[in-house]
């Protein structure tokens, strides 16, 4: 070997040397940093409670004057400070946008105390980004299987895997959304429990024995699968687009995007996603209505024949009248003129 070479080896592995002192010192430095992040988190939460503890201190002191003063300038005080103390609790909301969530019961069950909560806005879009990428793979990879079910495919072994991976993907969905709830995303009421009831529907539908009735159900399941399949296809193709654009405006005009300014977003597609959502929803009926009628044929000895038309049923009533409610909601409080532009950005001065 060259001596030359040895040489250029050993001045290569100083200069890297040097490079990785500073490395060590930079790391030690984030270390403290996380530390301090840390430290200045709990003193945050505690001062936080404490706040919120002396004002339900306050609130208590200020029932008992209500009561007892007649005078309308003290009547007027009192009023002032119930607003001051509105206001108070919006500011510790937005403040606790930043600091860690405690998981909700259904997380500490699944993934215990880690620590799930995204403490930046764009981390947080990332995840929705990544939420709806999940989505959209997973149903296009159902509209295949329920195809291929459908057409050519007909094995209850392989009917068996795509009820698993059904089971397996609603199971996801819950732990997902959990996670974006703990991050601030508002998912409230039925749109909460669907994905639960989905799972116990493919569950049932994994354990069904390959009977008289399952195979005469399952031709219809399996429409129902893909049409439900390609309406989840648009879907999420409308969302992730809303989600790009959402986020090229605001870096284009400096803006920060909000999960709630999707949300918002949504609304502009909505005419267009409504008549596919409830023929969904009529077809969910229709496959409650089939389980309840085989429920009385005479080769039916199976329970989840009834228990399914019951789910059914379950899953009908709830996206339909649940849907019909937010829309006579939406068009009641906002019009369609100004859906359009509801998108909610909060604007960010440039520095």
């Amino acid at each position: 070997m060259d001596p030359s070479d040895v040489t250029a080896c050993l001045d290569e592995w100083k200069e890297l040397d040097k490079e990785f002192c500073k490395l060590e010192e930079d790391h030690r430095q984030y270390l403290k940093k996380v530390d301090e992040v840390k430290a200045l988190q709990k003193k945050c939460v505690s001062g936080i409670a404490h706040q919120r503890y002396r004002m339900r201190s306050i609130g208590e002191m200020m029932k008992r004057a209500d009561k007892v003063t007649s005078r309308p300038e003290d009547k007027e005080k009192i009023q002032v400070l119930h607003s001051d103390l509105a206001e108070r609790k919006e500011t510790f909301r937005e403040m606790e946008e930043y600091l860690p969530h405690k998981n909700g019961l259904y997380l500490r069950i699944i993934l215990g105390q880690v620590n799930v909560s995204l403490l930046s806005k764009l981390d947080r879009f990332a995840y929705k980004q990544d939420y709806e990428h999940f989505k959209l793979v997973m149903t296009i990879i159902t509209t295949i299987m329920s195809f291929c079910l459908l057409t050519f495919v007909k094995y209850r072994m392989i009917d068996a895997a795509f009820h698993f991976l059904l089971v397996w993907y609603y199971c996801t969905m819950t732990i997902r959304e959990s996670i974006l709830i703990v991050n601030g995303s508002r998912i409230k009421g039925w749109w909460l429990s669907h994905h639960f009831v989905s799972t116990v529907c493919a569950g049932i539908l994994l354990i069904w024995p390959d009977c008289v009735t399952y195979h005469l159900f399952r031709k219809q399941f399996m429409c129902f699968s893909l049409f439900i399949s390609f309406v989840q296809v648009l879907q999420c193709n409308y969302q992730k687009g809303c989600l790009y654009r959402l986020r090229t405006m605001g870096e284009r005009h400096n803006m920060d995007i909000t999960v709630d300014g999707f949300q918002s977003w949504m609304w502009k597609g909505l005419t267009f996603l409504l008549p596919f959502l409830f023929a969904v929803y009529i077809f969910q009926f229709y496959n409650a209505y089939t389980l309840y009628l085989l429920s009385y044929h005479s080769d039916c000895k199976e329970w989840q024949v009834p228990v399914l038309a019951f789910i059914f049923l379950i899953l009908f009533c709830g996206n339909f009248f649940t849907t019909l409610g937010v829309v006579r909601q939406k068009l009641k409080k906002d019009g369609l003129n100004h859906l359009r532009n509801k998108y909610r950005f909060n604007h960010v001065k440039p520095e």
